[in-house]
């Protein structure tokens, strides 16, 4: 009877040491052969279109309470802005051939909520502005263009909302884009939200000299009459 249960013993070792020696391998990380493939991140929206192609997230903040998403094809040349729940507005400066990044997206809470999207584009940067009033978002209907490579947001004015900052080569009488405006001094002119224009920084001989560069940062003291 003892060995029996000896044998018993013995057969079901045998057993479990097959079972293992017979059960395929964990996948190994970092891509190695037999590695099971990284997945593809899905749509961020399922429905939602960016271009002909399925739409991702590429960014993320929330500002007076409302999460905003940036989400843009594969390549960054086709964009949404998502905010809240169900609110989706395509984006005007697709049009520009923008680029789309992680970064491109900047929001400034306050008095009056309000989000950049920004990308570059031949030439420089192009921008648009959402603002919220009354808890409802809207598009300002304006792209800004920077021919030196950089569209802020900051509240120069210190009225509690955020003012949008374009860094230009002050060059009259010479075509946006040309050597001879390329070579020329840069300014930043601050528009308001509301109100438009509302002044220029002196020139300086390259954006780099602008304090905080590339995300610009002046003081209302800064302004004067644009050139």
């Amino acid at each position: 009877m003892l060995f029996t249960a000896l044998l018993a013993v013995v057969v079901t070792a045998g057993v479990i040491v097959a079972v293992i020696l017979l059960r395929p391998k964990a996948p190994t990380p970092g891509g190695a052969p037999g590695a099971y493939p990284v997945p593809e991140p899905g749509p961020a929206t399922p429905g939602v279109n960016c271009g002909h192609s399925a739409c991702r997230e590429i960014g993320a903040m929330t500002v007076g309470g409302v999460p905003v998403v940036l989400l843009a094809d594969e390549t960054g040349k086709q964009g949404v802005v998502k905010i809240g729940a169900d609110t989706v507005i395509p984006l005007m400066i697709n049009d520009m051939g923008v680029t789309l990044k992680g970064d491109s997206l900047r929001c400034v809470d306050g008095a009056t909520p309000v989000c950049l999207v920004r990308g570059e584009t031949g030439g420089g940067s192009a921008g648009e502005l959402f603002v919220s009033r009354g808890g409802i978002w809207r598009d300002t209907g304006k792209p800004y263009f920077s021919d030196a490579g950089t569209v802020a947001l900051s509240d120069v004015t210190a009225d509690g909302v955020a003012d949008v900052i374009v860094v230009r080569h002050e060059c009259p009488g010479a075509q946006s884009g040309s050597a001879r405006c390329a070579a020329a001094p840069v300014l930043a002119e601050v528009y308001d939200v509301g109100r438009g224009s509302v002044g220029c920084t002196r020139r300086y001989t390259a954006p780099s000299e602008l304090k905080g560069w590339p995300d610009v940062r002046l003081t209302k003291a800064e302004l004067r009459p644009c050139p």
